[in-house]
């Protein structure tokens, strides 16, 4: 009785295990269930085989749709439910893992409603499965979109680069573009920043529209505003989001062949490229001749600007008012983007971005400061808060005592500037009196000056006293609010 006993409370103990495997094995089981539902189908389907080798036949020449497919297959969700599939890291990027078919794995996929399966019988090979019956209704397009998906893979993967112009004349890659700033990191209005967004990403849609219209698929975009408003990150921040290579151009140093060097330096660029010409405005005040000015905007929208596909332009400015309206016709400048100081919205999402604060009790005094006429651009702000992010307080006090200081000394520039209003009509009434004393023009400032002596003269001697404004024509009498005493001590005067 006790072995039997025993043997009762294994077996149910056995079975409670095996009861809660199943329980907690459930995707497993769905897993296998899905394979063995399928296998009857693969039986009875008719299939077709296409082989994608790594290397064309007696070449060393390596197949450009099997390193496609290969990223494409890389990408698939269903390789990580493969039985077995190969880890690899990137050497540019940290972090940056992918999984790859291993040697006889599989790796399903669908299209437009057909199953089909990729195949790795050895390392120079991918078989393409796909039910006959479809072939001729998916093969076609279902490679079109193999590539499409692949060339975008690659292209976000892919390191950017900065290139800058060499003193002959030339591209060079100067560095890694491994600037940290994104659209959604970038501090500005929301609105705006939405709307640049949407611009760009129907840009880099809108390769068969453009196409159809005829017109070169490119873009460019003005970004103006004072110094200090995160312009150059905000281009960064655009070619990052596009997967462009960054071109920065200084047009003073574009070369010593004028027009002719900025045409080669812009057929030189490679595509999906950003180019970034910054102090726009600065460069065309300072143009010595009209065919300098004529150099620039043959390169923003001439023959040779329209040669390349899949290139943006930026231009930067510290106001758009001084740049000459021919230069911002659209064609040259499609899009405007105006980057101006520091606000209070903005200041509270810098605080949000920079700080991780949403309110503060500072935020009426900080508000204040912003509503009276102080201004502070949004760099000076993180700095300001990078340098105090330990305290929220200091860095709230800091923007604070900077905005004071902002405004007071604007209030002092609008003082001088009365101040030398006023010596300037000091100075011209000076000048009348002279000319007036010489016969000259300056009679009626000597009019104007004795009517204020006068009036000043009877305020000093009695306050109660009828106001009088003496005048060439006509004598007026104001009376004040004890008018009958005044009109008493008229009388006796008389």
């Amino acid at each position: 009785m006790i072995i039997i006993s025993l043997y009762s409370i294994f077996a149910a103990v056995v079975g409670g295990v095996a009861v809660l495997r199943i329980v907690l094995s459930f995707k497993s089981l769905c897993y296998l269930f899905a394979r063995w539902w399928r296998w009857p189908d693969e039986i009875i389907q008719v299939y077709q085989h296409f082989d994608v080798p790594r290397y064309a036949e007696n070449s060393h020449e390596e197949n450009p749709l099997y390193r496609k497919a290969a990223v494409y297959v890389s990408s698939l969700p269903t390789i990580e439910d493969a039985d077995a599939a190969c880890l690899f890291s990137s050497a540019a990027k940290s972090n940056d893992f992918s999984l790859r078919l291993g040697r006889g794995q599989t790796a399903h996929d669908s299209f437009l409603g057909a199953r089909v399966l990729w195949r790795k019988p050895d390392d120079d090979r991918l078989v393409l499965r796909v039910r006959r019956r479809d072939r001729t209704r998916v093969l076609r397009p279902y490679l079109q979109q193999v590539e499409t998906v692949a060339e975008e893979i690659d292209l976000r993967r892919r390191e950017l680069r900065v290139f800058t112009v060499s003193g002959d004349g030339e591209w060079v890659s100067a560095a890694a573009l491994t600037h940290p700033a994104t659209m959604d990191a970038v501090a500005m209005d929301a609105e705006v920043k939405a709307r640049v967004a949407a611009d760009l990403e129907g840009f880099l849609r809108g390769r068969a529209y453009y196409h159809r219209l005829g017109r070169a698929w490119r873009r460019s975009y003005l970004l103006h505003g004072p110094p200090g408003t995160g312009k150059s990150t905000f281009a960064a921040a655009m070619a990052r989001s596009l997967g462009f290579d960054l071109y920065d151009l200084d047009l003073s140093r574009g070369g010593g062949g004028g027009d002719r060097d900025l045409k080669l330096l812009l057929l030189r660029t490679a595509p999906r490229a950003l180019i970034l010409v910054e102090d726009l405005d600065r460069f065309l005040a300072q143009r010595g001749a009209a065919e300098r000015f004529s150099e620039t905007l043959n390169f923003m929208d001439g023959v040779v600007a329209c040669c390349g596909d899949e290139r943006v332009m930026v231009f930067t400015a510290a106001t758009a008012d001084a740049i000459d309206p021919a230069a911002l016709r659209p064609g040259r400048i499609d899009v405007q983007v105006h980057f101006p100081m520091c606000d209070f919205a903005g200041f509270k999402a810098m605080a949000n971005s920079y700080l991780g604060i949403t309110e503060h009790k500072l935020y009426p005094q900080v508000q204040e400061n912003f509503h009276s006429g102080g201004e502070i651009s949004p760099a000076e702000v993180g700095e300001i808060m990078i340098a105090n992010r330990g305290s929220p307080s200091r860095a709230i006090k800091s923007v604070i005592g900077a905005l004071q200081q902002a405004g007071a000394a604007a209030r002092r520039r609008r003082t001088g500037d009365s101040w030398t209003a006023a010596a300037v009509e000091k100075r011209t009434d000076g000048a009348a009196t002279t000319a007036a004393g010489s016969g000259g023009v300056g009679a009626p400032a000597i009019k104007e000056f004795k009517k204020l002596y006068g009036m000043i003269k009877m305020r000093s001697t009695n306050r109660r006293e009828a106001v009088v404004s003496v005048d060439d024509d006509t004598t007026t009498t104001t009376t004040t609010a004890a008018a009958p005493s005044s009109s008493s001590n008229l009388e006796k005067e008389g």
